[in-house]
């Protein structure tokens, strides 16, 4: 495996053979080379900084998962800006927030622009291999304290489902970092192929399935309605040649849960390995895709400040529960008197590495709150084993006081999932004027159920003889869907305003 020295993100296409497929896109599934890619990545940087975009000048990035994402990225990239990706599904209001939030001048799109935003249409050709960028809008002004520097490479948003997103700013070494770490960790190579499962705005898909990839040589493909789709992951995985890839829990339970159908059996790709991120993984969902996949699903740990991967399973050695080791980071978890915890005993997480953010933009409070002497706060409680396994246990502001005993949703959301006929389980708290809080669960049965034959009492039953009493739910509500982030991850904050009542 060989990647690239450079910090720049442009630069992962000019080490590459330039024959090479570095993606295949559309519902015709039209390979585009590394050698076509660079081309229209030049055309549109050189687009760009005609229109007037200097270096550390910030540009948002509305696109689907598609070719006019990678293209708009690489190259305002190589324009020198600073590229701020962002959900297209947001609604407009959000959005020119996000946009204000990080000055940029302009955005780069396939859909509709803001009005007051300049908008710059692209569009990608794949089987002309040609980029065409409308610069006619003019670029906004400057903004001289939007907080960003030259050395700074893109802007992400955190998910926000707890607090509303901040804006996270990484620099060209955080990103190069990130890449290399991700790169060792899973061995990759020019012989690898992977399907972009995961939204490319966010970390986990951005910095894993894409920049990992083209660091490397590797091929991925893009599914053609610029998003996951299970009617179309097999064959997707199929076309591709997938040697792997990546996803949060939320995925592989709908994976399952449509097997019976969907799957078409051992050999639909040359899978070396499955990834699992961005969420806690319970244990039955992870044994049971092995079972499936007949390979590996290995667990990772990661956020938006430390630029996505912070730990994570390496191959051939894994250790059921947990997330992995610190992969380019230092880890360790303190109590709350800001004391490291004993090999096994439960604490925050706090990572320091070349991967980690200097903080939040323009945002000096909670910045101060999650950044301390070049530490970052996750927010998260684990335990490490003397092998340096990190183990996740919940998250600080999850946790439901119940007369005074802590409760992680989490770690009840493992044992319901693994209730024969449970696909997917939320915790919440429940107020409550003796306890304070009780703890209520949502649960989605599996499609091969009747919501007939999973009841409340059984799963109650089940819980039982699996948790302490305090840790039973009080009320199990059975419901046909729970609500998720864009990225697929369980939004804590929709389920509670839904059913914590």
């Amino acid at each position: 495996m060989e990647t690239t020295t450079s910090t720049e993100i442009a630069d992962l296409l000019d080490r590459q053979v330039r024959s090479t497929t570095a993606l295949v896109v559309t519902a015709d599934r039209t390979p585009i080379s590394y050698g076509a890619l660079a081309t229209m990545v030049d055309e549109v940087a050189g687009r760009l900084r005609g229109a007037g975009l200097r270096r550390g000048d910030p540009v948002g990035l509305v696109c689907a998962d598609n070719a006019e994402f990678v293209v708009g990225l690489l190259g305002a990239a190589r324009a020198g800006g600073v590229v701020a990706p962002l959900d297209p599904a947001l609604p407009p209001a959000e959005l020119a927030a996000r946009v204000g939030a990080v000055g940029a001048r302009a955005v780069i799109t396939t859909g509709p622009g803001q009005a007051a935003i300049p908008s710059w249409p692209l569009r990608v050709d794949a089987a002309a291999a040609t980029a065409t960028l409308d610069t006619t809008a003019p670029p906004g002004p400057r903004h001289a304290n939007h907080g960003l520097t030259d050395d700074d490479s893109l802007v992400l948003f955190t998910a926000g489902t707890t607090n509303r997103a901040k804006a996270v700013p990484l620099t060209h070494a955080n990103v190069a970092a990130s890449i290399r770490n991700i790169c060792t960790t899973y061995e990759l190579g020019p012989a690898d192929a992977t399907v972009a499962v995961m939204p490319l705005f966010h970390g986990h898909g951005l910095f894993t399935t894409l920049l990992a990839s083209l660091a490397t040589g590797g091929r991925v493909l893009l599914p053609a309605t610029g998003r996951f789709s299970a009617h179309t992951f097999w064959n997707d995985l199929r076309a591709a040649g997938a040697t792997w890839f990546t996803a949060v829990p939320t995925i592989y339970e709908i994976l399952l849960n449509r097997a019976a159908r969907d799957f078409p059996g051992p050999g639909v790709a040359p899978l070396r390995f499955a990834r699992s991120c961005s969420a806690p993984l319970n244990t039955a969902t992870a044994r049971a895709m092995e079972r499936l996949l007949g390979v590996p699903l290995l667990g990772a740990y990661g956020m938006t400040e430390t630029a996505h991967q912070a730990a994570a399973e390496p191959l051939g050695s894994l250790v059921q529960g947990s997330c992995g080791r610190a992969t380019g980071v230092d880890v360790r978890l303190l109590d709350r008197d800001g004391q490291d915890v004993a090999t096994g005993d439960e604490g925050e997480v706090w990572v320091q590495g070349p991967t980690v953010a200097r903080g939040y933009l323009d945002s000096p409070t909670e910045t101060a709150k999650s950044f301390v002497d070049g530490w970052f706060r996750t927010g998260d409680l684990g335990r490490l084993d003397a092998n340096g396994y990190l183990f996740l246990t919940g998250r600080i502001k999850n946790l439901i006081n119940r007369g005074g005993e802590k409760i992680a949703p989490e770690h009840v959301e493992d044992v319901l999932a693994g209730c024969p006929g449970v696909l997917e389980a939320a915790v919440f708290a429940i107020p409550d004027p003796v306890y304070g809080q009780r703890v209520g669960a949502a649960v989605v049965v599996t499609a091969e159920h009747a919501i007939a034959d999973v009841t409340p009492l059984g799963i109650l039953d089940h819980c039982r003889g699996r948790l302490p009493a305090f840790e039973v739910p009080d009320r199990i509500d059975i419901v046909d869907a729970l609500p998720h982030t864009p990225k697929g991850a369980l939004d804590r904050k929709a389920v509670t305003a839904r059913f914590g009542h």
